[in-house]
């Protein structure tokens, strides 16, 4: 059995406990947009007889499983450079379509079945308009206009050489104080991610998270070129588009993979100076791994030199859209391999 959009009704929400103690033959299936914790339903909730999953826009991997791509998608999962390099152009021009389409399931499918991008910014829009409206159901009614301004700001701060969150663009004299519980329940609905800074890259890192310093990012990529007005012709033609933008549409890739495939914190650091940043700190298991994204040609990063000499990390990890290469503990990733990051 399947409860959609669970929060809706107390006593659905409620008979979970029930179905537990008496009749635990029956899979009860609780789907929810809101998290636990922002359901204003009253019902109690069944503590310790669920399993929790959070459920993310589809991974490139997923995509091109969907999009019947099952020749990149085998080489990806056997990791295997010399493919990596034959294929090189189907996975670029994969990705940029992916820049476009997302892994939103209801964009994904009827780009499947019609290849129509016009199509697809259709159902984006859609999505958008649903959000605002869901938005204007469930959140405080004083806080909606605050979540639509910040919602509305993310193109603009992710377009700036500094991507760090400024509240100064949401308002003239804007306060964190005023807009943090606007900003608390976008990432708890999981319509943004937000990346924090952390000021030393030590286990475990969230001892370390600047909370004052971070970053947002929307929950897929699709939608972030939607808003950024990126247009499929401009999209499809040359690589421009994975440093346009300041790299917005890249970062953004890049956290959606590590966060879909594997749920891992991101963080990114810089150090106190602000003259070197190094875009996604993770943490797989026992070991910190930086992750540079260096897409131009030139690929001397001097932010990821800084830090290898400072805090000299095992691993560290570039990526690029030159070749895979592993040398000195510097792996070179290409940008369609970035899930090979948790095997690292």
């Amino acid at each position: 059995m399947i409860f959609d959009e669970i929060q809706e009704s107390p006593a659905a929400l409620e008979s979970l406990k029930y179905f537990h103690e008496k009749t635990p033959e029956y899979q009860i299936i609780a789907i929810s947009s809101l998290p636990v914790a922002s359901m204003q339903s009253g019902a109690p909730f069944p503590i310790g007889i669920s399993d929790f999953f959070t459920v993310y826009p589809l991974s490139f991997k997923e995509y091109l499983n969907a999009l019947g791509r099952k020749n990149l998608l085998d080489c990806l999962n056997e990791n295997d450079p010399e493919m990596y390099e034959i294929f090189k152009t189907d996975y670029i021009d994969a990705l940029k379509e992916y820049f476009f389409v997302g892994g939103l399931p209801e964009a994904v499918n009827d780009f499947v079945r019609n290849r129509d991008f016009a199509r697809v910014r259709e159902i984006q829009n859609n999505i958008l308009r649903s959000y605002e409206f869901d938005c204007s159901l469930n959140a405080p009614n004083n806080e909606v206009p605050k979540i639509r301004a910040v919602l509305n700001s993310i193109p603009t701060q992710l377009d700036k050489d500094n991507k760090k969150f400024f509240y100064g663009l949401l308002k003239s004299g804007a306060r964190a104080k005023d807009y943090e519980p606007a900003l608390h329940w976008l990432t708890e609905s999981g319509l943004v991610y937000r990346q924090s800074r952390i000021s030393k890259p030590h286990i475990p890192l969230g001892v370390y998270e600047d909370l004052k310093a971070f970053k947002l990012y929307m929950s897929d990529i699709g939608l972030l070129s939607n808003l950024l007005g990126q247009t499929a012709a401009g999209l499809l033609k040359g690589d421009n588009i994975f440093s346009d933008f300041n790299g917005a549409l890249t970062e953004q890739f890049i956290l959606q993979q590590l966060k879909s495939q594997s749920d891992l914190q991101v963080y990114y650091w810089t150090n106190d100076n602000g003259n070197a940043e190094i875009d996604f700190i993770v943490q797989p298991g026992s070991c910190v791994i930086p992750i540079d994204a260096k897409l131009s040609k030139n690929l001397n990063a001097k932010s990821l030199k800084v830090y290898r000499e400072y805090f000299k990390p095992e691993t560290a990890v570039r990526v690029s859209l030159s070749e895979y290469k592993k040398q000195d503990g510097l792996t070179t990733l290409p940008l369609f391999a970035i899930e090979e990051i948790v095997k690292l």
